[in-house]
């Protein structure tokens, strides 16, 4: 990429970083804190406003600058997502959350999978709405695209799902609890059914707020079961590598069928590892620490921003309409899949 004029693609990247600071400027509207829209769907649909708008008018020596925020910016804030969790949690919260998660994560991927070929959805498409849903939404949109290899306005039909289903269940939850629909579940329980079910971390900790402020106790425990589902990204991008890598061999693809090993799901890993030993770390003073934690947080906040306003800047009303409203259907029937099918089994292992 380097080899085009480094000028133009600075000058790509700042456009990005601009979209970027509004992305986050934008998210202190109080309409927007109340809908729990994070500065990543604010960024994803700046680029899109972008790309609809104001694309033909800039050059298109832009272009690798921005395609450099949705590749490496891009890697690099997944791996780095990782200091916002530590395998202490995971111990935390128990045997039942983990196997909720497992069987939850693993269902929807493989719903997605059966339910995009019987709707004859792009099979990219189909797997990277199913990701999205099945572990931590946009964010694993983002892990899933460098392993998927698909066209930007893919990515963003998937992400458009999320933000629409993560949306509805932040509001449905807390009337579900509010009505006693819920009562047959502990507050343990409750907190595992909504870590375990919602789209983004974001819709986690509004919808277990709301339920908190209506006299429950389950917004901690239900943003753990959530991480736990973050982690399962890293082992979920190496499975889908070599699944996709055995399909291609199937099709006769030759000289393409090669693994492709997804690094930063390992690096994420590791990530996870350096953060939970610097949790325990007893000769760091607490407050140092939090606050250095808490900078690398908000620096990847950006850069994940970053990488989905570059996306969105690759997206036409004219690719959504190719796609058509079929990966709609798929994310409403994976959102029901979610509802119901993550209510029983909660009641069950509870």
């Amino acid at each position: 990429m380097f080899k085009e004029n480094k000028g133009e693609v600075l000058h790509g990247i700042l456009l990005i970083v601009l979209f970027s600071f509004s992305a986050f400027y934008i998210t202190e509207f109080e309409f927007v804190k109340q809908l729990s829209f994070s500065p990543l769907i604010v960024g994803i649909i700046l680029g899109m406003l972008y790309a609809n708008s104001l694309r033909n008018k800039l050059p298109e020596t832009w272009v690798p600058g921005i395609k450099f925020c949705s590749k490496q910016i891009l890697r690099t804030g997944v791996v780095l997502y990782g200091f916002k969790l530590t395998f202490q949690q995971v111990l935390a919260i128990g045997l039942p959350a983990i196997t909720a998660d497992l069987i939850i994560v693993a269902g929807t991927l493989a719903l997605g999978i059966l339910m995009g070929k019987l709707l004859k959805v792009d099979s990219q498409t189909a797997l990277m709405t199913s990701t999205g849903s099945a572990i931590c939404g946009a964010a694993a949109v983002l892990g899933a695209e460098p392993v998927v290899r698909c066209e930007a306005h893919k990515t963003a039909v998937a992400v458009s799902t999320v933000v629409i289903f993560g949306t509805l269940s932040m509001f449905l939850y807390p009337i579900m609890y509010r009505a006693g629909w819920l009562d047959g579940l502990s507050d343990q329980a409750i907190a595992v059914y909504i870590g375990s079910t919602l789209h983004e971390v974001a819709h986690v900790v509004g919808a277990g707020n709301a339920i908190d402020a209506a006299g429950g106790n389950v917004a901690d425990a239900a943003t753990i079961t959530k991480m736990i589902r973050v982690m399962l990204l890293a082992p979920v991008l190496v499975i889908m590598s070599v699944c996709l890598s055995g399909k291609q061999k199937n099709k006769g693809i030759t000289g393409k069928s090669k693994i492709t090993i997804p690094w930063f799901a390992f690096y994420f890993l590791v990530v996870i590892g350096i953060n939970s030993l610097l949790q325990s770390a007893t000769f760091i003073p607490q407050e140092t620490l939090q606050a250095g934690i808490g900078f690398i947080n908000n620096v990847d906040t950006f850069l994940l921003t970053m990488a989905m306003t570059a996306l969105g800047a690759e997206t036409s009303i004219d690719k959504f309409k190719q796609a058509g409203a079929k990966p709609f259907y798929l994310a409403g029937i994976l959102y029901v899949w979610l509802v119901f099918g993550g209510y029983a089994i909660v009641k069950l292992l509870f």
